[in-house]
């Protein structure tokens, strides 16, 4: 598990640090209902969330004393009292416990304590994960399959525990007068929560509201800005390499070797085998003033970072008094992260250089933007028909096919046919039902119905020509020309007048539009005037923008771009079912995707 610092999570106006005590008190409560020494066996899919919230070193602290990954078989021998199982109610994961109990306790003399068919002595609880703070801004349920549950299976368990997460932050951060609804799930969520009110209503909560404006909207509204390449420094970083719960590998080699010094000139710790793992939030300074730059401008603010330390190191040059030399060694250790941290964030951006370079890659952009304008949406794209000729990656061909059907709204019959006989035949048949049939139920590949991407496209202006990527004014940088959907409606929605106007552009995406007020209690009604909960030099308000589904992180660049205007009145909080992009998307949605491990561009 990962280290769980949480100081940078307490920066911005909403402090999501609360979120992150709520979830570690409640893991130790777990922990303590079983006193003694403990081994903890971890599903596969949560040490990742849980290593968010609680460090091993805490842990510790509250008698576990090993932790093992789920598998069948034997556990690993330990001589401990309790054996805690942590994992997601899944019937398949059951078995595996099962195994796992029925072979202990073969074995044992003296019978251990479980806690999580058909064996004995097992207690079973229900542990609450529900939104994990990604980072100050940012936060996610970390469920990976919502989307597909949703759409696919008709599974709505995952909006269930939307509207649970929905009420536990108004528990913590007071009630939200204003919730508007894009999308059938996040009506769905909408009544939930609505009805958990009514079912609570004698418990009003006296919290003095932090936020102002909810807006849920599903994935399903925008289909098509996660087809395209992320053109952010943190969306080609995920694009390319692959960021799971703010940590993302790349190869060791390409890194400082072991024998470098570090911070005070000490010897640096051997560096395990493996890839190196890079921990991408706000804590890290460069990496929070890089990760929302179009990657055009990266280079120039690495430079410009390079000299302002190489400046910062020569200090001590000028300093003549006791005084200035001891502020000079105060800032050392300071200076020693900055440094690190620019070695690291410039072997990364000269790894993605060589990609970006590639005259594939500029291909492939340059036909994602020929769609996103609308033109030639309506043939068979020549690009993609030479992906199916060097046989691309599967995702690489998939993303654009997805991208021309979503533009076009559609595919004529016989393109249509062409485009999945070259699939099937390319390859091979097993996608008929892996990938083509759930692709075509989501709606990602269909034949054509009724225009209306290019009347979006003019009237919520999703292309930008000109775009200005290395000082941007318009959220269109985040794709170097194409401005996503969900936060163009998001932008609207902050204008005075809101969406109206809109209604008929908002008939045209699926899923109905809707808005509701809840009123607040009588004693904190003065207090939620304009500027309530805001001190006299902020006045702007703060949006909560629930993605069910998935988002993006050019998305979430796209929000915070937003936010840092001059003119803004508006602070964003983003939380989402999961971060995603389109490959991780067509990944959830097929019965049994390929590995999406490394670049799956190549």
């Amino acid at each position: 598990m990962a280290a769980a610092g949480g100081a940078h999570l307490s920066r911005d106006r909403v402090n999501v640090g609360l979120l992150r005590e709520c979830a570690r008190r409640e893991l130790l409560q777990c922990l303590n209902k079983q006193p003694g020494s403990k081994a903890l066996v971890w599903d596969d899919k949560l040490t990742g969330p849980f290593g968010l919230i609680a460090e091993y070193k805490l842990l510790k602290e509250h008698e576990v004393e090993v932790m093992f990954p789920l598998g069948p078989g034997r556990l690993p021998p330990s001589q401990v009292h309790n054996v805690i199982f942590i994992t997601r109610p899944k019937p398949s994961l059951m078995d595996i416990i099962a195994d796992n109990v029925l072979s202990e306790e073969g074995r044992q003399s003296k019978k251990k304590e479980f806690t999580e068919r058909n064996v004995s002595f097992i207690n079973v609880d229900e542990y609450p994960l529900e939104l994990i703070p990604l980072d100050s801004d940012v936060l996610s349920l970390e469920m990976e399959s919502s989307f597909k549950e949703c759409y696919l299976e008709y599974d709505f368990t995952s909006l269930f525990y939307v509207a649970n997460s929905l009420m536990t932050l108004q528990t913590l951060y007071g009630t939200i007068p204003k919730i508007y609804a894009k999308g059938t799930m996040s009506k769905r969520v909408l009544d939930m929560m609505m009805r958990k009110k009514r079912e609570a209503a004698d418990s009003e909560n006296q919290v003095s509201p932090q936020i102002d404006t909810l807006l849920l909207i599903d994935r399903n509204v925008d289909l098509l800005t996660p087809m395209f390449t992320q053109l952010t420094y943190e969306g080609l970083i995920d694009e390319l390499y692959g960021i799971h719960h703010t940590t993302a590998k790349f190869p060791q080699e390409r890194f400082p070797q072991a024998d470098e010094k570090g911070p005070g000139g000490l010897q640096q710790p051997q560096q395990p085998p493996g890839p190196k793992k890079v921990v991408l939030n706000s804590s890290d300074e460069l990496f929070d003033d890089l990760r929302d730059l179009n990657f055009s401008a990266v280079g120039i603010h690495l430079s410009r970072k390079a000299k302002q330390i190489s400046a910062a190191f020569e200090e001590h040059k000028s300093a003549k008094t006791v005084g200035e030399v001891k502020q000079y060694v105060q800032k050392i250790p300071y200076m020693q992260r900055a440094k690190a941290s620019l070695a690291t964030h410039t072997t990364i951006a000269e790894m993605i250089k060589e990609e970006t370079d590639a005259e594939e890659f500029r291909k492939r952009i340059q036909v994602e933007q020929e769609l996103a304008q609308g033109l030639d949406t309506d043939k068979i794209n020549p690009y993609i028909e030479k992906c199916f000729g060097v046989k691309k990656s599967l995702f690489t061909v998939l993303r654009l096919l997805c991208a021309q059907c979503l533009t076009n709204d559609g595919f004529k019959p016989k393109t249509l046919e062409f485009y999945l006989r070259e699939i099937l035949q390319t390859y091979g048949f097993e996608h008929v039902y892996k990938t083509l049939s759930p692709l075509q139920t989501v709606g990602l590949i269909r034949q054509q119905s009724p225009r209306s991407y290019n009347v979006l496209r003019k009237s919520l202006k999703l292309v930008v020509e000109d775009v200005q990527e290395q000082n941007p004014n318009d959220i269109a940088y985040v794709f170097s020309g194409y401005a996503p959907l969900t936060v163009r409606l998001a932008q609207f929605l902050a204008r005075p007048q809101g969406w109206r106007g809109l209604e008929e552009v908002l008939r045209l995406l699926p899923g109905p539009a809707i808005e509701e007020i809840q009123r607040l209690p009588p004693g904190l009604q003065k207090r939620a005037s304009p500027g309530a909960g805001h001190s006299m030099d902020s006045p702007s308000k703060v949006t909560l923008i629930y993605f069910i589904g998935g988002c993006t992180h050019a998305e979430i660049s796209a929000l915070r771009f937003l936010s840092r205007q001059e003119n803004s009145q508006m602070d964003y909080l983003i939380a989402t079912t999961k971060i995603i992009n389109g490959t991780a998307l067509l990944q959830s949605i097929m019965e049994e995707g390929p590995s999406i491990e490394g670049n799956p561009f190549t």
